[in-house]
Formats: C-alpha cells, sequence, structure tokens
C-alpha cells in the first residue's frame, strides 16, 4: 500500500487521539502504520531530499492542520492531545476530515489567509483543495529537484552546442575543482599531436582557495 497522503490521515490521527491522552509524534506514527497496513517499504520511502521519511512529514503536517484548526492542541513541540472541538467533530462522525472540513473553522481561515502570502503556500495550493495530496514541503522539494533538472538539461545543452576549446577549458577547471594541478593555467599545460589527443595533467594535491579558482 502506498503512503497516504496527508489530508488522508488527519481523520485517523484525530481518532488517535479520541482517547484524551497526551501523545507523541512517534506514537502517532507507529499507531497510523499499523491502521493503515504500511510495509516497511512504504514507511523507509523519502523524500527528495532524503532528510525525513515521506510518511512522517505527511503525518506531521496533518498535525499542523488540525492544530491550526484547533481541533488538536499542542502544549509542546512534538505533544499533542484531542480538544473538546475535536470531540465535536467526531460526534459528527464526519466520513473524511480534510482542508475543506476545516475551513469551516476562523482560525483555520485566518491560518490559510496569511499562508497564502508566503511562498509556501503559493507553490502548494494552485488548484482546488481537495486535489491537493502532497504537503507544502513535499511541494517545494518537488519545485528545487525540477528546477535542478532543468537546470541540468540546459548545461547539458550549452556544452554538447559549444566548441571544443570550450569543451576543453571546461575539462580543465573540472580537473582543478576535483583537486588536481595547483592552478588553471598549471593544470591546462598539455602536449599534444592532434587535436583530439587528450591533455595530461598534473596531479599535485591543490589548497581549497587554489582549487576554486577559475582564473
Amino acid at each position: 500500500m502506498a503512503v497516504p497522503d496527508f489530508q488522508s490521515l488527519m481523520l485517523p490521527l484525530l481518532e488517535f487521539s479520541a482517547d484524551g491522552k497526551e501523545h507523541t509524534m512517534q506514537e502517532a506514527r507507529e499507531k497510523l502504520a499499523e491502521i493503515m497496513g504500511l510495509s516497511q517499504e512504504d514507511l523507509e520511502e523519502r523524500l527528495p531530499s532524503g532528510r525525513q521519511t515521506t510518511f512522517a512529514n505527511r503525518v506531521a503536517w496533518a498535525k499542523v492542520y488540525l492544530t491550526q484548526a484547533g481541533v488538536l492542541e499542542s502544549p509542546k513541540r512534538g505533544r499533542f492531545y484531542i480538544s473538546d472541538r475535536g470531540r465535536k467533530a467526531l460526534l459528527e462522525k464526519p466520513e473524511r476530515i480534510d482542508i475543506k472540513y476545516l475551513q469551516r473553522f476562523d482560525e483555520f481561515q485566518e491560518f490559510r489567509q496569511a499562508s497564502s502570502k508566503n511562498r509556501t503556500e503559493k507553490v502548494t495550493h494552485t488548484g482546488d483543495d481537495a486535489t491537493v495530496t502532497t504537503t507544502p514541503e513535499e511541494t517545494l522539494e518537488q519545485a528545487y529537484q525540477q528546477l535542478r533538472d532543468e537546470v541540468a538539461n540546459e548545461l547539458l545543452y550549452l556544452v554538447k552546442n559549444n566548441t571544443p576549446e570550450f569543451f576543453e577549458k571546461l575539462v580543465v577547471h573540472l580537473i582543478v575543482s576535483m583537486g588536481y594541478g595547483g592552478s588553471v593555467k598549471e593544470a591546462g599545460r598539455a602536449t599534444r599531436k592532434t587535436a583530439d589527443e587528450p591533455y595530461r595533467f598534473s596531479r599535485r594535491p591543490v589548497s581549497l582557495s587554489q582549487a576554486a579558482l577559475f582564473a
């Protein structure tokens, strides 16, 4: 089973807190993983940056949204418990709690309005709330990765469509930045019999300051 989106985790998270006790995020993740029947592979899936698991990130954002709506209370970071509003919400026996459901609460509307002024919210919620499946952090990381890929493709295109001389100079700079050669001038020294014969570079270790020189 794939990791559920963060909106799908809101109701299970609120139901988990229905016992009125103060819980940790670790407890919530363990229980929700059990409820959702997630495999070890699902739990190990990570965000593009690799800094956090997808599941942990989505549980955390579900908790953030529920807290902003006032259905959960968070006395300190990483801990939470159900509020009176949360209990009343569960008495309604909703089939789903999501962004659309939380819009009924003034505090949540204020949170959204304030968030819409910053870059995260603009990137994340560009369409219908019901279709939002990624957390703000996931969306930003995906956008960042897309930009990296586009820049890499553009650079590759420029290199392929430039002159052989440009490519040779690029290789020299690359070799120096990797720690080979005392300077660009020294690393670029070569003896060639033909235009296609490769350069021979000095492999003398250099300092970081020297390697950073692209004179």
